[in-house]
C-alpha cells in the first residue's frame, strides 16, 4: 500500500487456485478473487464448481480464461475454444466481467466473444499493434497494460498505450511475472505497479496521481463488486 496500490485481483488458473484465491480475499481486505481456468490446463473447467465459488462476494471477474494457440502440444485448439465458451456463458449468466488471456488467437477471440452479447472484460497483458487493440476496443473491451510495455523494443505498444481511450485503460503486473525493464532479474509484485504507470502517465503527458485516480474510476467501473475503500 505504501506504492499507492490500495487494491487487487488474485486470478484463478484451475479450480484450486481459485479457491485459494477467494480465501486470500476474505483473509486481506486489499485483495479480491477472480475464479478461472487457464486455456492450458489439461482437464477441462468444473464450470458448476467454479459456478459455486463465483457466487462469492469477495470474486469480481470469471478469470484467467482464453486461448492459447502458440504454446507447443497441450489442450487443442477446439477444445479449448469449447471451453472458453462454456466459460463466456458463465460470466454472462453471472454478470461478470471476464479477464481473457490470448496468444496467437485474436480471430478466434473476437469471433468467441461475439457470439455472447453483452458479454464485457478486459485483454489482460495486452501486447499486440494498435489494430488488433482497436478491434477489442469496438467489442467493449478494456485492454489492460503491464511491464511489458518498459522494454526498449516496445515502443508500437507505447503508442498503443498512447492511443487507448482514457476510460478503457488499465494497468496490471500479472505478478510474479510481467516485470518492468528495470527488474527483469527479480519476481514482480504488485507494488511494482509503480513502474509501469510511471511510464504510461509520461507516456500519457498526465500526472501520475491523475493516472492513479483514473485506473481507479475504471477498475470499479469493471470490477463493480469492488467497494473502494
Amino acid at each position: 500500500m505504501r506504492a499507492g496500490v490500495t487494491d487487487m485481483i488474485a486470478m484463478g488458473v484451475d479450480l484450486e487456485r481459485s479457491r485459494t484465491a477467494i480465501s486470500m480475499a476474505h483473509q486481506y481486505r486489499e485483495v479480491w478473487a477472480a475464479v478461472g481456468h487457464f486455456p492450458l490446463e489439461p482437464p477441462d473447467p468444473d464450470v458448476d464448481a467454479l459456478r459455486e465459488l463465483a457466487v462469492d462476494d469477495r470474486v469480481v471477474a470469471i478469470g484467467e480464461i482464453g486461448l492459447d494457440f502458440e504454446h507447443v502440444g497441450g489442450v487443442d485448439r477446439d477444445r479449448q475454444i469449447k471451453r472458453l465458451d462454456e466459460l463466456f456463458g458463465l460470466a454472462r449468466e453471472l454478470y461478470l466481467p471476464v479477464s481473457i488471456h490470448n496468444r496467437g488467437a485474436g480471430i478466434e477471440l473476437i469471433a468467441a466473444i461475439k457470439r455472447h452479447p453483452g458479454l464485457r472484460g478486459v485483454m489482460h497483458y495486452f501486447a499486440l499493434e494498435g489494430e488488433w487493440a482497436e478491434r477489442f476496443l469496438e467489442l467493449g473491451f478494456y485492454l489492460s497494460f503491464a511491464g511489458l510495455i518498459t522494454r526498449p523494443s516496445r515502443s508500437a505498444l507505447r503508442e498503443v498505450v498512447k492511443r487507448c481511450p482514457a476510460e478503457r485503460l488499465l494497468l496490471e503486473t500479472d505478478s510474479p511475472y510481467g516485470n518492468a525493464h528495470k527488474r527483469m532479474d527479480v519476481p514482480n509484485r504488485p507494488a511494482y505497479l509503480l513502474d509501469t504507470a510511471e511510464l504510461v502517465a509520461e507516456v500519457r503527458g498526465v500526472k501520475i496521481q491523475h493516472l492513479g485516480e483514473l485506473e481507479t474510476a475504471n477498475s470499479l467501473a469493471l470490477f463493480t463488486r469492488i467497494h473502494h475503500q
